[in-house]
């Protein structure tokens, strides 16, 4: 900083000064006191506020070419608030805690999102060794004469994959791709099972849907949802039997599978956990539920899970009233 900068700083000050000085002097003026002295003490005051200009201009270009020299070394500039020197004046002392401040919120925001990045990097990888397992299978039915029912089977994973990865992509701005209406939720069911009927069938898992009910949702997002569902029970738990319950404002979707463990209840919907009956399987990523969860979420649906191991596991997602500012 130049001394020509920092006497603009002090503009105001100095201003101020020098309207005092002049009220002083008049008031010698009136007291009739001699000029020699007024002469003296107007000096002593010129001197001490040349110095003051003088010393404070040398410190605060000090202070900030030490704090430039510091940014510079810095791999990461958002951290220049962690190597600031706590001063010893009160006004710098509350723009030091604001900076903290600062820095501490921006350090919090680069490191959630390299986490995310991190998360999505790791999801990605797991996610491509994953659709090489149905892709490498319709090569061997192509080689293979080509039976269409498996070829099929086959695609629709692959395609299942694909829409997973895609959704999950679309997780933070999901409200943007989202239109709430009223949904039947026999028809949201009857698309789901159509749609992965092939995995279904190979699974040898039967389905049934009892009762209806209509709520105000998002359909796509809510086909998704069951169908994420649906492959978990294909995967984890063939030949077993679903059992789809509707009512209004209310689904329960249950499975007479292996269950899951008490101790992992509260963990399946989390990133990337992969459960045990997922882990003694292997191909599982952990993110199939953690995606419904935060689809869930999103669309204000509230989801209930149960399960006793060995006997079933139980959805049950309720749904929230429309109101003015849905419709």
């Amino acid at each position: 900083m130049s001394f020509r900068e920092y006497m603009g700083s002090k503009a105001v000050s100095l201003c101020v000064g020098g309207i005092g000085i002049l009220y002083l002097l008049l008031i010698f003026c009136l007291c009739q006191i001699p000029f020699f002295l007024t002469g003296i003490l107007l000096l002593n005051v010129c001197v001490v506020v040349v110095f003051w200009l003088f010393y404070g201009w040398r410190r605060t270009d000090r202070t900030l070419r030490r704090l430039k020299h510091r940014l510079e070394a810095l791999p990461e500039k958002f951290l220049i608030g962690e190597t600031l020197d706590r001063p010893l004046d009160a006004v710098e002392q509350q723009y030091f805690l604001l900076m903290k401040e600062i820095s501490y919120s921006a350090i919090g925001a680069v490191e959630q999102a390299k986490k995310e990045q991190q998360d999505y990097c790791d999801y990605v990888e797991s996610w491509v060794h994953e659709i090489k397992t149905p892709l490498t299978a319709c090569s061997l039915i192509l080689a293979n004469g080509g039976d269409p029912a498996k070829l099929r089977r086959e695609l629709r994973r692959a395609d299942n994959l694909t829409e997973t990865i895609l959704t999950y992509a679309k997780l933070r701005t999901v409200e943007k791709d989202t239109q709430i209406g009223p949904t039947d939720l026999r028809t949201v069911c009857d698309q789901a099972v159509r749609e992965e009927m092939e995995l279904l069938i190979a699974a040898g898992i039967a389905v049934s849907i009892q009762g209806e009910g209509s709520v105000f949702t998002d359909a796509k997002r809510l086909v998704f949802i069951l169908k994420q569902l649906l492959i978990n029970c294909a995967k984890y738990c063939p030949d077993c039997r679903i059992r789809i319950e509707l009512g209004e404002g209310r689904l329960l979707l249950e499975d007479n599978g292996p269950g899951i463990p008490t101790h992992e209840l509260r963990r399946v919907t989390e990133r990337g956990f992969i459960g045990t009956i997922g882990r003694k399987q292997g191909g599982s990523t952990g993110m199939g539920l953690f995606i419904v969860s935060q689809l869930c979420d999103s669309l204000n649906i509230s989801m209930e899970l149960s399960s006793k191991e060995g006997e079933y596991t139980r959805f049950t997602f309720r749904f929230s009233a429309p109101t003015l500012q849905n419709c």
